[in-house]
């Protein structure tokens, strides 16, 4: 049997990472041989996670043709999100929540999108439809990825599913969903000890847009200001991704968990976009977008809208 890679996204969220380590663990027990592993740097959101839950992260990996031919691809599936060499292997499967961009295949695969707030509840009812027991460790990581991706269920992504599953696999994990939620949470919004670029590469993605290249990163925080104390530093970096990438537009989404709201920093040549996406009006390159907390619901297609 063919092994096979798992993984999601660079610039990896709690979704990401505990997604690939829990359908590799889905995969192995209905015999196959997978690994999951990961592109990019755990948050220290994930590590709460992980450490709670006494789960190794999967290691780190920058190309996977060099190990495998063929991969699975969980919580994503635009190609510029992947694997640098993502063309060089066959994708067999995908198990995602997003949008469906920039994405094809030579060979049919099994690919399972759904519109709910989290490629982990995708996952649970997998498990039910295969007649595989989720342990506790997988239902706290599963969890983990439901909180994460919800902002503890305050984010429009979530739905009743999300929600119906977060209480199964709470009872499983044997813990409180407010409290452990909080507590997760709140470990992600420690910058401290983390550098402007770490910063903007915690959790960022890039999208195409039409005929622009925009780059949208995530920061979650309980004050606003101690990200924007940077602000200079933050646009100098934001300006040198631009410069190497060839970006359009990179904007950074300060989210305040407590609040549900979200202040952009703008950088790139298409900042008007982000004025007429929100109606807003950019005061020294930042606005404040009121009840804004998802950059897949609320920030990328409106975005899009605009540019393409």
């Amino acid at each position: 049997m063919t092994k096979q890679l798992i993984f999601g996204h660079k610039s990896p969220d709690t979704d990401t990472i505990c997604s690939a380590i829990v359908y590799a663990d889905l995969k192995k027990q209905l015999g196959y041989d997978v690994e999951p592993v990961r592109l990019g740097e755990v948050s220290g959101e994930t590590a709460y996670a992980l450490d709670y839950f006494n789960q190794e992260a999967p290691r780190f990996v920058e190309t996977v043709a060099n190990e495998v031919d063929e991969v699975i691809l969980v919580d994503h599936n635009e190609r510029q999100q992947s694997a640098d060499d993502i063309d060089e292997v066959e994708v067999k499967e995908v198990i995602d929540h997003h949008r469906i961009a920039n994405f094809e295949t030579k060979s049919p695969l099994y690919y399972r999108a759904e519109p709910v707030g989290c490629t982990a509840t995708i996952l649970n009812k997998m498990y039910k439809e295969k007649g595989v027991e989720v342990s506790e460790t997988m239902a706290g990581l599963m969890v983990s990825s439901i909180i994460s991706d919800s902002l503890l269920f305050k984010s429009p992504t979530c739905t009743a599913e999300d929600e119906q599953a977060a209480d199964e696999l709470a009872a499983i994990a044997r813990i409180d969903l407010n409290e452990y939620g909080l507590d997760m949470l709140k470990a992600g919004t420690d910058i401290s000890g983390k550098s402007s670029e770490e910063l903007l590469s915690l959790d960022a993605k890039a999208f195409d847009m039409g005929a622009s290249n925009v780059r949208i990163a995530q920061v979650n925080t309980v004050d606003t200001n101690e990200v924007l104390d940077r602000k200079t530093e933050l646009e100098e970096v934001m300006q040198k991704e631009i410069d190497e990438n060839g970006y359009d537009l990179f904007v950074l989404l300060i989210t305040d968990i407590l609040d549900s709201d979200s202040t952009a920093l703008t950088v790139g040549e298409q900042q008007n976009a982000v004025e007429k996406a929100f109606d807003v009006q950019l005061q020294d390159n930042k606005a404040v977008l009121k009840n804004v907390v998802s950059r897949k619901k609320q920030v990328v297609p409106p975005l899009t809208n605009v540019l393409g």
